[in-house]
């Protein structure tokens, strides 16, 4: 009775939603999708009655409406002020972050950028590019160093490196590291810290002689006449050559220490004055410190 109920009211459902039905209850045929006809335009249906006055072949001229009473023309762009080097560089950061030049005019971080090289070496580490800012590296010493710690000995590398761009700057700076490599760059940069200026004459040498010394080590310096060169040796050598000088003579008097010896010789450079800074504070004219 109540399997024929259920049919019943099934099929009167079906009825109702015109629907075919079918002797399996749980299929039926879907309806078709509903078609709109398609609207197709005549060129008789549109109207260009515009173009009937229009003569192709004249020439007409625009006749722009005129300006209203009191109307001031905005400035042209090229006869404003000119925006100073300092805004420029303020408008570029504000735009695009700190500058590439290692200089921020809004006091960004400069070294911003170096959290996102990709550059890596065959360990995984950051590879970073050398520093071109006009200077040439001399590397005047590595060795090994040992560090005598609770759990045993602490194997590290001490590098000495000598800065300059042969033009009368000169620096020298040590840095240490458990790489040679990393202990390179960190005394590259102690030297860039510790720039000095050579003083030198139009022949390229000292403007007289200087003696410096630094712990137990002692450098002699002297001007040559040109054509002489650089005869020194060790540190002394490679000090003097980075700053440019092409003629002088230098002689280490005491230790053999590489480093002492290369800051003897900035202790010396140091102490020596041009003849016009003289004549400047004694004031007098350069022509009478001879007499």
């Amino acid at each position: 009775m109540a399997a024929s109920l259920t049919s019943s009211l099934s099929a009167l459902s079906l009825r109702r939603l015109s629907l075919p039905i079918h002797h399996n209850p749980t299929s039926f045929a879907l309806p078709k999708p509903l078609t709109f006809p398609s609207i197709k335009t005549h060129a008789a249906d549109i109207d260009t009655t515009f173009f009937d006055n229009v003569d192709p072949d004249e020439i007409t001229t625009f006749d722009p409406p005129e300006k209203p009473e009191g109307f001031v023309e905005p400035p042209s762009f090229d006869e404003g002020p000119q925006e100073t080097e300092e805004q420029i560089a303020r408008a570029y950061e504000e735009l695009y972050g700190p500058a590439y030049s290692g200089e921020s005019v809004l006091g960004n971080d400069v070294y911003v950028m170096d959290s996102k090289v990709k550059k890596t070496s065959s360990f995984g580490k950051v590879k970073k590019d050398k520093i071109r800012d006009g200077f040439e590296e001399r590397v005047v010493q590595v060795r090994r160093v040992t560090k005598v710690v609770k759990g045993g000995k602490q194997l590290h590398f001490r590098a000495v490196v000598v800065v300059g761009d042969k033009k009368g700057q000169v620096g020298v700076g040590v840095g240490k590291a458990k790489e040679v490599v990393a202990a390179v760059q960190k005394s590259a940069t102690n030297a860039r810290r510790n720039i000095i200026t050579v003083p030198m004459t139009k022949y390229l040498t000292f403007p007289h002689r200087s003696d410096g010394d630094y712990g137990a080590a002692k450098v002699m310096l002297r001007p040559a006449s040109p054509g002489t060169g650089v005869i020194a040796g060790g540190a002394v050598r490679i000090v003097l050559e980075m700053a440019g000088v092409e003629n002088a003579l230098g002689k280490q008097l005491g230790s053999n220490n590489a480093l002492n010896n290369a800051r003897a010789t900035v202790v010396a450079v140091q102490q020596m004055r041009q003849f016009s800074e003289v004549a400047r504070e004694r004031g007098i004219p350069m022509e009478e410190l001879w007499k």
